[in-house]
């Protein structure tokens, strides 16, 4: 790990994150074009969609906001399955601080809202291996930002275009798209029982509890399992 007095931020360091994220990017693109069909779908508009890109800045939780939209927005509902599906940013974010300490308020803050996984575990990857450069954690985030709000954007346009997307099987999409990003998260056997219980428990609170918080149900319910599990 890199010492706090070696910590730069450099136009340079910047470059190498830009380049490093290019190919990352470019993968990723699907799933913002998934989720900007879904929007177009549930009836948000362009300007509604790259807001939330803009704003948000997180796949996993813009998905399930999209998912859950309906009108009127249940704002408790979409608030309470964001910070859910976010706080483990707080953990994330905190093993930065050997690179974003140093290099001041404005610059570490600015970083820290560039950030998602992708970007976070090459920067991770590029600490490990000695680097001293925290602008490279900016740089692959505002790549990732720049493809993510414009491939959003265009899968809307995209989706507001074709008339009947249940006739071409694009109504599934949000449900492929979460299961698509399930596949990176599993680590092996031990993960299954959380999502085992957050399944059960969502299901069962879906025939008592109004409207969609049988989905915070069951991410507070395999959320605490897994917290117990790993402090015990």
């Amino acid at each position: 790990m890199a010492e706090k007095s070696r910590i730069l931020f450099t136009r340079q360091g910047f470059r190498r994150g830009v380049t490093a994220m290019l190919p990352v990017a470019a993968g990723l693109s699907v799933f913002g074009l998934a989720l900007g069909l879904a929007a177009a779908q549930k009836g948000l508009s362009t300007v509604e969609l790259g807001l939330m890109s803009a704003i948000v800045f997180a796949g996993a939780s813009q998905m399930l906001a999209v998912e859950l939209w309906q009108h009127p927005v249940p704002l408790a509902t979409l608030a309470a399955a964001t910070v859910i599906i976010n706080l483990r940013y707080l953990m994330m974010t905190a093993a930065l601080a050997p690179w974003l300490g140093p290099v001041g308020t404005g610059r570490a803050y600015g970083s820290l809202f560039f950030t998602a996984d992708e970007n976070w575990a090459l920067s991770m990857a590029e600490m490990r291996r000695g680097g001293t450069d925290a602008a490279f954690h900016i740089g692959a985030g505002m790549t990732l930002y720049v493809v993510w709000l414009l491939t959003t954007i265009l899968g809307h346009l995209s989706g507001a275009a074709i008339p009947q997307p249940e006739r071409f099987g694009l109504d599934f999409v949000a449900v492929a798209t979460f299961l698509a990003l399930l596949v990176p998260m599993w680590t092996g056997r031990r993960d299954l029982p959380p999502w085992l219980i957050a399944a059960v428990t969502a299901t069962a609170a879906h025939a008592v509890l109004p409207g969609t918080w049988y989905l915070i149900a069951g991410g507070l319910a395999g959320s605490l399992y897994g917290a117990w599990r790993d402090v015990r």
